[in-house]
This record gives structure tokens, C-alpha cells and sequence, in this order.
């Protein structure tokens, strides 16, 4: 690479780096300058990044993406995979911009506050600087970064000590497209005070036509002996590009639980993980992802295990067909003084097609002597002799393909928290099997 090629790279975004919002606290000013700074520094990630390797981003510098404007929406945008009428709490960002018209939160619990970013940026910033920025880390993450520059709004969510919310919050991100590439950049920040617990839904739909670009970042800061589960469902449309972040802080005693779903866009990038910072700190990742046509979905995650005592579980399953890739990459590292830290990984790919690909890596990186580490990687396609089983008993051959994808995908649907949430996301992600998966080329 040149030395003059990031910055190249970074031209095509010059309408996006340029973007400031006016009287913003002179440390927002400061952090956005840092992220501008690191995503020229960086440019677009290429075939040389080992991260990004068998991701190909590239075309993006040719796209001329604007920031996505003010845009309206109506109840009928927010179908999305069906959770936003499955939940009562829901906090909706169109274009990146809060929608009061089409949010709900008169669901919450006392002690529980769910509020739009740039009003509490201006309100109460000294309770979000500690944070924001500092979790997500945006020196070798180029996307993290060009995010960090340009967020106009997002999702602020607030646990008070010791609170639970008894209903799960939904944060829906709508991207409205008008015909011209558009580039969304969402936010959302979870503060957890020590002994709170709550269900975090974030949803990612769009509607209208034209190129997107969603440049999202979610930051989950835990207090000792929090809980929070986190659902992330991407279900956009095909002419989207998709770039998602989410990272975590857990502190002692505390457990963050991510579940990962990703159903549409051209190509999606998910980096998930967490910094588990304090004894018996857990932190369990499941993902599910399908792909069929020419789609591409990479997921990559991370766990560090900073102290001793802190077990973590991963799994990720992957539904295949068409022409679609997929890369799983997950990096577990164990820290020096980790002792006793209990890590388990398994990543499965179910290949439906001679056309579909997958590059699976798990990796660990241990700097400690007393631990259990395990990970491990499949990729194979339907149990021959399960389907003879179930057409023997009288099953026709698709129905009893449908069951065995079924029975793969239940296994991670079976994990996700509150009923409605698992029920709509179940319905939505079968009528994708039934209608695309077993039919498109």
C-alpha cells in the first residue's frame, strides 16, 4: 500500500468527515477530531488487513454516500423482522435521528431511562463522557472510527443501581433511503449501574431504494453484578452495507450475553465482543447468520479475559445456499494473572449449496498456566442419513430439509430472552428458509 493511499481512500467520505454538530462540549469536539483523524490515517480496509482479508469493502470508495438526511417514516417501515409490535418499550432512530412520533416507552420500569444521545449530550454530558468513545476501540478499526467522527444522534440507555426492567427495550434503527447512496452512522450507549438487569433489542430494517451504508457502534458499560442480554437482529435490504461494532465492559461479578442474528444486506460486518476487567466477569456470544444470492456476511469476535476467574461461551452457527460467503473469525485472549479463566468456541456452517463458501478461524491466545480453553470449527452440509430417517417415515424431501435447518437454527434461536422477541424473530427467520434459502440459485 502507498503511503499516500488511506488518505485517498478517505476522499470519497470527505462529505461524511466533514459533518459537525454546532455548541458540542469541547471533549466531543476532541473525540470526533480523533476518529476523523484515524479513519484518514487508516483508509478503507484492504486485502493486506489480516482482519479484513476475505471482506472485500473496497467498492465503498467508489459509492458516493452523503450523510443521510432527516427522513419520515410510517408504522407500516417498522415491520423489520415483526419485533417492533411484539415489544411495548420501543425507541425508533430514522436515519440516525430520533423519531418520537413512532416511539413507545411508556413500558419502562422506575429507575430505567431510554433517551436520544444528542439531547443528553447537551444535557447531562458529564455522565456520558466517561464513556462514550472509550469503549469501542477506534485505533485499528477504521469504520469505528469514521463513526465516532459522525454520529448525529443515537440511543442513550440508563439502569439505575440495582434496577431490572421487566420489559426488553427495543432500539430500532430504520435506514430511509431516497435513490441516492446514503450512509447512516447509529449509536447507542448502555450504561448499567452495579445489580441493574435488562433485555437491549437493537433492529436493523430499512425501506425506500438506493445504496446504504449503516456504520453502527453500540458500547455496553456493566457495573459489578450487572446483567444485560443484548439482541442484535439485521434484517436490511439487499443494497445495504452493513458495518456493526459492539463492545463491552464487564466489571466484577457482572455478565453481558450478545445475540447475534444477521438475515439481509449485500454484505454485513459484525465485531463483537467484550473486556471482562473484574473477577468472575462473564460473557457469552451466540450468533446466527444465513445467506444466500451473492450475499456476504463476516463475523468477527473477541473476548479478553483481563482477570482471573472469568469463564466465557461462544457459539456461532452459520445456514448457507447460493453463491453466499461467510467468515467467521473469533480471537479469545487470556490474559497474563488470568488464572483460572474457563473459555469455550465452536463456530457451524451448514452449506446448502455446491456454490457457497465459508472461513472459519478460531483462535486463542493464552499468556496464562491454569485455564480451560477449548474452540473448534465445522462445515458440512445436511446428515444424509437424518433426511433417508424422516423420508422413510413418510416426509416429503423438502419438508425434511426444512426440519434439519430448523433443528440447526433452534439451537441458538432457543437462547434468546423474552418470548415475543424469540417468536418473531423465529417466525421471520423461517418464512427467510422457506421462501429463499431452499429455492434461490
Amino acid at each position: 500500500m502507498s503511503a499516500g493511499a488511506p488518505a485517498a481512500q478517505a476522499r470519497p467520505f470527505a462529505a461524511l468527515l466533514a459533518h459537525a454538530l454546532p455548541g458540542e462540549p469541547a471533549w466531543l469536539a476532541a473525540l470526533r477530531s480523533r476518529g476523523r483523524a484515524r479513519f484518514e490515517t487508516l483508509g478503507l480496509p484492504g486485502p493486506g488487513d489480516e482482519d479484513w482479508r476475505q471482506t472485500n469493502v473496497r467498492p465503498l470508495a467508489g459509492i458516493p454516500f452523503a450523510l443521510a438526511g432527516a427522513a419520515e417514516a410510517s408504522a407500516a417501515d417498522l415491520s423489520g423482522p415483526g419485533i417492533a409490535s411484539a415489544l411495548p418499550v420501543r425507541f425508533v432512530l430514522v436515519n440516525g435521528r430520533f423519531d418520537a412520533g413512532l416511539s413507545t416507552r411508556d413500558g419502562l420500569a422506575a429507575g430505567v431511562s431510554v433517551s436520544d444521545l444528542a439531547t443528553a449530550l447537551r444535557t447531562a454530558p458529564s455522565e456520558i463522557e466517561p464513556h462514550l468513545g472509550r469503549i469501542a476501540p477506534i485505533d485499528e478499526a477504521p469504520f469505528a472510527a469514521l463513526n465516532t467522527a459522525t454520529f448525529v444522534d443515537g440511543a442513550l440507555v440508563r439502569l439505575g443501581e440495582n434496577v431490572v426492567s421487566s420489559e426488553p427495550i427495543h432500539i430500532l434503527h430504520l435506514t430511509v433511503g431516497s435513490g441516492a447512496p446514503a450512509a447512516v452512522s447509529s449509536r447507542t450507549l448502555v450504561l448499567a449501574a452495579p445489580g441493574s438487569s435488562a433485555v437491549v433489542v437493537e433492529t436493523f430494517a430499512g425501506s425506500g431504494s438506493g445504496p446504504a451504508l449503516t456504520n453502527a457502534v453500540t458500547e455496553i458499560v456493566l457495573g459489578a453484578h450487572a446483567r444485560i442480554e443484548h439482541v442484535k437482529v439485521q434484517a436490511e435490504p439487499e443494497e445495504t452495507w452493513h458495518i456493526g461494532a459492539l463492545a463491552g465492559h464487564v466489571a466484577r461479578g457482572g455478565c453481558l450475553r450478545s445475540h447475534n442474528v444477521s438475515l439481509g444486506a449485500r454484505l454485513a460486518r459484525n465485531d463483537i465482543g467484550a473486556r471482562l476487567d473484574g473477577e468472575g466477569a462473564e460473557c457469552v456470544l451466540y450468533g446466527l447468520y444465513l445467506a444466500d444470492g451473492a450475499q456476504h456476511v463476516d463475523n468477527h469476535t473477541w473476548l479478553d479475559h483481563a482477570k482471573p476467574h472469568c469463564p466465557s461461551w461462544e457459539v456461532y452457527k452459520g445456514v448457507l445456499a447460493g453463491r453466499a460467503r461467510a467468515v467467521f473469525n473469533g480471537r479469545i485472549v487470556v490474559r497474563e494473572g488470568a488464572q483460572k479463566t474457563d473459555a469455550k468456541q465452536s463456530n457451524k456452517n451448514l452449506i446448502l449449496s455446491e456454490g457457497a463458501t465459508v472461513h472459519t478461524r478460531p483462535q486463542l491466545e493464552i499468556h496464562a498456566n491454569d485455564v480451560k480453553c477449548t474452540h473448534g470449527a465445522t462445515i458440512g452440509r445436511l446428515d444424509a442419513a437424518a433426511l433417508f430417517y424422516l423420508r422413510s417415515r413418510g416426509i416429503g424431501e423438502a419438508a425434511a430439509r426444512d426440519l434439519l435447518i430448523h433443528a440447526f437454527a433452534d439451537d441458538i434461536l432457543a437462547k434468546i430472552p423474552a418470548a415475543a422477541v424469540r417468536e418473531a424473530l423465529a417466525s421471520a427467520l423461517y418464512g427467510r428458509l422457506e421462501r429463499d434459502l431452499a429455492v434461490r440459485p
